[in-house]
């Protein structure tokens, strides 16, 4: 089993700044993908920005410029800085960690509210 934790959401306004933080426990394999996906009221969960253990990006086009994911193998950590943020970026952001290999293998956290005021 694997525990994700999520932290640092909150309320900004807009323009401003915040960085989640994802910390994996649990049996961690070497090779997978960490992400970040986020949930606004009414809407579909959408992807934000995933990293895979290598260290290959993929973002959304809505954060490309503004979003930076980032990880620390050795702490099973994942970062996301966001910067330039908007109201249409209110959201529950959850963590994800997952093997492409095993289907199976594919756990979330929580989830964490972050908040942008206009």
């Amino acid at each position: 089993q694997v525990l994700l934790v999520e932290s640092g959401g909150g309320l900004v306004q807009a323009g401003g700044s915040l960085r989640l933080s994802c910390a994996a426990s649990g049996s961690i394999l070497r090779i997978n993908t960490m992400g970040w996906y986020r949930q606004a009221p009414g809407k579909q969960r959408e992807l934000v920005a995933t990293i895979t253990s290598d260290g290959s990006t993929d973002y959304a086009d809505s954060v490309k410029g503004r979003f930076t994911i980032s990880r620390d193998n050795a702490k099973n950590t994942v970062y996301l800085q966001m910067n330039g943020l908007k109201p249409a970026d209110t959201a529950v952001y959850s963590c994800n960690l997952h093997s492409i290999q095993l289907s199976d293998y594919n756990y979330w956290g929580r989830g964490t509210q972050v908040t942008v005021s206009s």
